[in-house]
């Protein structure tokens, strides 16, 4: 089955090309006109030493510097037009294919992304997709054009001299078989150099968007050691395609010497001994050594297609690559309404791992506040990433109001969802637009209330342009305090039914919690909500709290009810109030 995708992708990227029918129709016909005057040149050498040099036509002298003028002026217009509608072509390919690629990716499950690097995809995105360009702006018109060149000038070889013609298509294949062997090599190589690319955009985006922690634990020298290693590789390999293609040009200028050699001995031979006129031999050489250059430069188009061939192999192990989570054949539109959310008999696994969540059993009624608690890596995130269909239960089944999220359609399925994580999430863009982001199409009235009841509108007041303000990569130019109040704001205009706050505010500091937890308290009222919680201390409000250990629900209760059981979630509390106490 995986065979028969690898090949269809090569195919694939010619059939976008059928979709581009009217330009890549233009670009043939161009360069058809142009292969025709290559061939119209050769073909006027010999009226150009036999009529002129040797007979001493006037007539001609005349005539063949205008046809000579006319051709080039027809060749120069048809080379424009065959560069430009060949280009257009493959760029609207490659537009078509960027997109495909970066919309499959974003239609991927979050456990892809815990496989895949950010660097890794980011390098298939721009690196490999340009390597794609390569191959089909210029290696498709390259070799369309040259192909034509080759055809029309073999005609006008087997016009001059059909039998020395014979001889010259036998040695032909000589030429290509080098080529076709080092266009492999430079497959094989080009694949290890891509991914050799692409962990080196992992390294960097690592490293320089935790540039904090490299310089906290003074990790600089180590660090460049390691960009070192990692560029040494990527210049090892892209000499290993550089000396293939170096390699390619000396072969075929000494096989082309040979060839041209071998002509001028025959072509020689037959003049002096009358079978051949001059000019019929100079034709001929002229057209022989006009081939010359088509045929070279396939050997370089053909290094070219290699590379690209190996891009698409990389970027199609994306685009054939199935989510996870799969939409089923009728979704159903939920409302937005106020919600009932069910955990029924859940079990979960991250592939084929140890269980995760274990025959999980849980009802929230619309507008209740659940807290989960208990250890890191017990399993609370996993537990609250099955409702928006994040991963897919093992077993069991997640429900609102009765309907199985699976059975949903995935789009008015997360609509239902607000997120607040611990680490603020917003974008390199205005405050206004990363408020925004929840509903795009909402008013400035809209924005400034969520604003203030995110508690947020008074700092944004005090920046020079307020809602217009830039925030930087991640709101780097903001406090922890006022991105989490970002977030809420995003959350709070969105207005979705049931609200999951994962560690809202467990990276803030005691005074901008405080802020922090009184915008949560707006965004929570009449929504059923998920806390995911650190702090014990703050989750006192809580209609019920689950504790969750090693994936099971050992307790479950109000915190009153729980302290007085002296279980679990009491040996929790105390130990944090001792450590806050200390």
């Amino acid at each position: 089955m995986k065979n028969n995708i690898i090949k269809d992708r090569h195919k694939y990227i010619f059939t976008l090309i059928g979709e581009k029918k009217f330009s890549f129709l233009l670009a043939i016909f161009f360069m058809l006109i142009m292969a025709t005057t290559n061939a119209g040149v050769a073909f006027l050498v010999k009226p150009l030493i036999d009529d002129i040099f040797v007979t001493n036509n006037v007539t001609m002298l005349k005539l063949l510097p205008i046809l000579i003028v006319s051709l080039y002026f027809i060749r120069g217009i048809s080379m424009y037009g065959q560069e430009y509608f060949m280009v257009y072509v493959g760029k609207s390919i490659i537009l078509k294919l960027r997109n495909k690629l970066y919309s499959h990716i974003q239609d991927q499950s979050l456990s892809f992304f815990y496989k895949e690097t950010t660097g890794a995809l980011m390098s298939r995105i721009t690196n490999d997709i340009t390597l794609i360009t390569g191959m089909v702006s210029s290696a498709v018109t390259g070799t369309l054009r040259d192909v034509f060149t080759v055809l029309a000038l073999i005609i006008v070889v087997f016009y001059r001299d059909w039998q020395l013609a014979i001889v010259a298509l036998v040695i032909l294949p000589m030429v290509f078989y080098p080529v076709i062997k080092f266009g492999q090599r430079i497959r094989r190589v080009s694949t290890k150099t891509q991914e050799a690319n692409a962990s080196l955009g992992a390294f960097l985006f690592e490293t320089l968007s935790g540039n904090k922690i490299v310089k906290a634990f003074g990790m600089e020298s180590y660090e460049k050691k390691r960009f070192e290693d990692q560029t040494n590789n990527v210049f090892k390999l892209e000499m290993k395609v550089v000396v293939t293609n170096a390699m390619t040009s000396p072969l075929m200028e000494f096989m082309g010497g040979g060839a041209i050699a071998f002509v001028i001995w025959y072509g020689g031979f037959a003049v002096m001994n009358g079978y051949s006129t001059a000019g019929n031999f100079f034709s001929f050489l002229t057209a022989v050594m006009m081939l010359y250059e088509p045929i070279k430069k396939l050997s370089k188009v053909n290094n070219v297609v290699q590379e690209g061939m190996s891009a698409v192999d990389r970027v199609f192990d994306i685009i054939e690559l199935d989510t996870d989570i799969d939409e089923c054949e009728n979704p159903v539109d939920i409302k937005l309404e106020p919600h009932r959310v069910e955990f029924k008999d859940v079990s979960f696994r991250y592939n084929d791992e140890e269980t995760v969540l274990n025959d999980i059993n849980i009802r929230v009624d619309t507008g209740e506040v659940i807290a989960l608690v208990g250890m890191s890596g017990g399993g609370k995130s996993t537990l609250i990433n099955l409702i928006p269909r994040f991963y897919d239960v093992a077993t069991g089944s997640v429900l609102i109001d009765g309907l199985d999220v699976k059975e949903a359609s995935i789009k008015s399925l997360r609509k239902q969802i607000a997120i607040v994580t611990q680490e603020p999430i917003l974008f390199n863009d205005s405050i206004k637009n990363n408020i925004m982001y929840g509903k795009r199409d909402a008013t400035i009235e809209e924005i400034e209330e969520a604003s203030k009841a995110a508690y947020a509108y008074d700092f944004i007041q005090e920046l020079p342009d307020k809602f217009d303000t830039v925030i930087g990569e991640s709101g780097s130019r903001l406090s922890g305090g006022q991105k989490q109040r970002l977030s809420i704001a995003r959350a709070l205009i969105k207005d979705a039914p049931i609200l999951i706050l994962d560690e809202a505010t467990s990276a803030l500091d005691s005074e901008a919690e405080k802020v922090v937890q009184k915008a949560l308290e707006n965004l929570m009222r009449g929504r059923t909500t998920f806390v995911i919680a650190h702090r014990l201390s703050t989750i006192a409000y809580a209609n019920r709290i689950i504790v969750i250990v090693n994936g099971n629900i050992i307790e479950e209760g109000t915190h009153k009810e729980l302290l007085e059981k002296k279980g679990e979630y009491f040996k929790l509390y105390n130990m944090q109030f001792n450590e806050d106490s200390t």
